[in-house]
């Protein structure tokens, strides 16, 4: 019965030296399934809800900045997992395997508060340490995951493929994600202390029993086409290398490294400063996350096919720059307490985040994808995850370490009035805590954003024509429009307008906006018409109807 049971699991690890159509079909949509498991347990963990099972363990700021930083750290591993690759060229094979003992490590992550006295320094350092080991069998399976995925998923369909993944995916989060915040606030309504904390123990243990562990599994039943070699053979150090000797490699390498280390000396911490400064409770910090979530998904529709269109470059410029915005928006949530716009604002940066956050992950997951060698695709991939991580992991570290440092520290520029009768004195300016991180990572987010305009990609075309593109729904609108309003309003200059807004990010929000006004508004008008010529074809049918009564009746 072993032996069988190991027959059978090393025939579906096996790399298959063709692969059918239909067999290729069948592969895409369990990889779109696999996601949907995967990335939808490993979403909600990383959302805000493990920042607020770290808080109740007694993590200090610092802390969660270390949290934050272990899983894109630990992917350094992969400049081994390179050599294991190459040498046994069984990538699902070690996909699988070491992807189930990463999920694995989730079981004794969700036990801490069940043996160990919470909150305490010993209860934060056992999360930290299982998280470290978890992080470094994950980065195995990512190398052997991207080298396998390059090969399987056809280049054409790469940014439609990745874009119904994630908007599946997406919805896993939310459906998930909702359900355990209003489970943990629901628990420690009505427990307290250490029992109270293990409410997060029995979401995390649910989904890594439900979800965590069906994702090697769909894995294992996903085809692996057989490893190319290359035409001439390289050694494992000479591959590694060979990504930072192409020159235009080499840019998006760097852009890369510095979007993920600018980006997230701010993005970690947005939980930790709505769940500590603001004061809103799990339910609405992950609720909040869902409806950025839900744009997310909304706008993958819409950038996924102009990716494939236009270029992955263009995409990605934009919605970094609207990504920075937000992030420099947080700024003015507590100005400095909070006031009557807050929760507006929350809302309104989140929708933002959502729209923007999708179409950066979408383009950075596949311009590496697309301007990789063939033949080399394990060295680059490998490498440009390596500048994502180690971005990602310093980013953080950095900005647990700022937001301590700041925390006691506060900038207020003042303007005072004084006359013989009256004197007055307003704030203009209240940088405090928080607010100091958020300028930094928007400073050197619009530097970074440069490093694009030397990255060169095959059918790339300019920032411009995507916002052209965004605006044609509205363009659409304008005819029907024209008939009613004078010429020159029905056909304002509106790009011409927008890009001279000298706010980095302002003109793809506003052409955001406009798309989504003129989608609906499309939407609307083209059910009223609709409307109308039903409701004229009733008309001319009651006409006939009852002309034909009155005849018949004049006849009688």
């Amino acid at each position: 019965m072993f032996f069988r049971l190991r027959s059978d699991l090393l025939r579906y690890l096996q790399p298959q030296v063709a692969i059918s159509e239909q067999e290729l079909n069948t592969g895409l949509s369990r990889l779109t399934w696999e996601g949907v498991f995967s990335n939808g347990f490993t979403s909600i963990i990383s959302s805000g809800f493990l920042a607020a099972f770290a808080l109740a363990l007694g993590a200090s700021n610092l802390q969660i900045g270390l949290l934050a930083a272990i899983p894109p750290i630990t992917q350094i591993l992969q400049i081994l997992a390179i050599f294991l690759i190459e040498k046994v060229r069984r990538r699902k094979a070690i996909t699988v395997i070491s992807w189930l003992l990463a999920q694995l490590f989730w079981f004794p992550i969700a036990i801490i508060p069940f043996f160990v006295s919470v909150p305490s320094p010993l209860a934060v350092s056992l999360l930290l340490w299982l998280m470290i080991f978890r992080g470094l069998l994950n980065s195995i399976s990512t190398c052997a995951w991207n080298s396998w995925v390059f090969d399987l998923v056809p280049k054409k369909v790469l940014g439609s493929i990745f874009a119904r993944r994630a908007i599946l995916t997406t919805i896993a989060t939310v459906l998930f994600g909702l359900g355990g915040a209003f489970f943990v606030d629901y628990w420690g309504d009505h427990y307290t202390g250490i029992a109270g904390i293990q409410g997060y123990s029995f979401v995390i243990l649910f989904g890594a029993l439900f979800m965590g562990l069906v994702s090697p599994v769909i894995l294992a039943l996903t085809p692996e086409p057989i490893m190319q070699r290359p035409e001439v053979p390289v050694s494992p150090l000479r591959a590694l290398s060979s990504p930072f000797m192409d020159q235009n490699f080499k840019w998006l390498l760097a852009f890369l490294f510095f979007w993920s280390f600018a980006s997230n000396l701010a993005i970690p911490f947005f939980s930790v400063y709505m769940l500590q400064i603001i004061g809103i409770p799990v339910s609405a910090v992950i609720a909040l996350y869902m409806l950025s979530q839900y744009f997310s998904i909304l706008f993958l529709r819409v950038w996924g096919p102009l990716v494939d269109k236009f270029s992955n470059k263009a995409v990605l410029s934009l919605c970094a720059s609207l990504y920075l915005l937000v992030i420099l928006g947080w700024c003015f949530i507590m100005t400095p307490d909070r006031h009557s716009l807050t929760i507006p604002l929350l809302i309104i940066l989140h929708i933002f985040a959502g729209i923007a956050s999708g179409g950066v992950t979408l383009t950075i997951s596949t311009i590496g994808l697309k301007i990789a060698p063939i033949n080399q695709s394990t060295s680059y991939l490998s490498c440009a995850s390596l500048c994502i991580f180690i971005g990602s992991g310093l980013g953080p570290m950095l900005g647990g370490f700022l937001a301590d440092f700041f925390s006691q520290r506060q900038f207020i520029m003042t303007f005072n009035w004084t006359d013989p009768l009256h004197s007055m004195q307003f704030s203009a300016l209240s940088i405090t805590g928080f607010s100091f991180l958020f300028i930094i990572a928007f400073i050197l987010g619009i530097l970074t954003l440069s490093l694009l305009a030397s990255l060169r990609e095959e059918g790339e075309v300019s920032r411009e024509v995507v916002l052209e593109t965004l605006l044609t729904p509205m363009r659409e609108l304008s005819r029907p429009v024209t008939a009613v309003l004078p010429y020159y309003i029905a056909h304002l200059p509106f790009y011409r307008l927008i890009r001279k807004i000298p706010i980095p990010g302002l003109d793809i929000a506003l052409s955001v906006l406009a798309y989504q006004v003129g989608a609906v508004a499309g939407i609307i008008l083209k059910y009223i018409i609709l409307s109308l010529k039903v409701l004229r074809r009733v008309i001319q049918m009651a006409g006939i109807r009852l002309g034909g009564y009155i005849k018949e009746k004049i006849q009688s």
